[in-house]
């Protein structure tokens, strides 16, 4: 029988939490189930994911987006209560990693949407969760947005910089669209992010770089996916993605 607190040491150090001043507490959030057998993954813990893991029957809830944010209201009362309730109700743990899954080298979201945008020589440029990659010949934008549309589900939302092609690309998982123009000022061609900001139209245009928004949510799948997938093989445990979709 493997144990949560096994499960949960090996994720805080695989994933270094302890390297990273973040947002909210990573790691476990709500302790039920002291073992498991069934994992499920998600990106957001929301009450449908926690709902769907009670009807796989998951010891333990693993995602990117969890609880107990900084200027969050602190009291488990509305929205979160019922959230909390419904895990300690079927028995669940729950546990979160954010940042520290952005930005692992082989398990982050941004490592995989390096591999799934076909990129040569993915890699960090920067403090780590801005990442930059290559490409054998120059893109076409076109061709950019329909191999992006391709793995995420949805069409890409592009702010155009010019007429150029794509030679060298940016990206960083989620909501990082400040970072627009920190990928202009490294020389790259075009920025990737989950979401766009009504200043992003401009910049871009007058920055000569594409910034291509596809989805806060579609871009964060990916590295919670991997963790699981990582956890159920070390741990012989059953693991299963849900994806609840989001628009946003």
């Amino acid at each position: 029988m493997t144990t949560l607190h096994e499960i949960i040491n090996y994720c805080d150090a695989r994933l270094a939490i302890d390297d990273f001043a973040d947002y909210c507490p990573n790691g476990l959030q709500v302790e039920a189930s002291r073992k498991v057998e069934r994992i499920v993954t998600g990106v957001t813990a929301s009450l449908a994911l926690i709902e769907a893991a009670a009807e796989r029957k998951a010891d333990l809830l693993l995602v990117h987006h969890g609880y107990f944010w900084k200027n969050e209201a602190a009291p488990l009362t509305g929205v979160k209560g019922r959230r909390v309730r419904a895990l300690y109700a079927s028995n669940m743990s729950m546990a979160a990693y954010h940042l520290p899954l952005d930005a692992h080298e082989e398990l982050g979201n941004n490592a995989r949407l390096g591999a799934l945008l076909g990129c040569v020589d993915p890699r960090p440029v920067g403090d780590g969760l801005l990442w930059g990659g290559g490409f054998p010949a120059e893109l076409a934008v076109d061709a950019l947005l329909a191999r992006v549309q391709e793995f995420t589900g949805r069409k890409p939302l592009l702010l155009p910089g010019g007429a150029h092609g794509v030679r060298r690309l940016a990206w960083c998982s989620g909501g990082a669209q400040a970072w627009l123009e920190k990928a202009a000022d490294l020389g790259f061609d075009a920025y990737l992010s989950g979401e766009a900001s009504e200043s992003g139209f401009h910049l871009a245009a007058e920055r000569g770089i594409h910034f291509i928004a596809a989805g806060h949510h579609a871009t964060e799948r990916y590295g919670i996916q991997a963790l699981g997938a990582e956890l159920e093989n070390k741990f012989d445990l059953e693991h299963q993605f849900v994806d609840v979709p989001n628009p946003v």
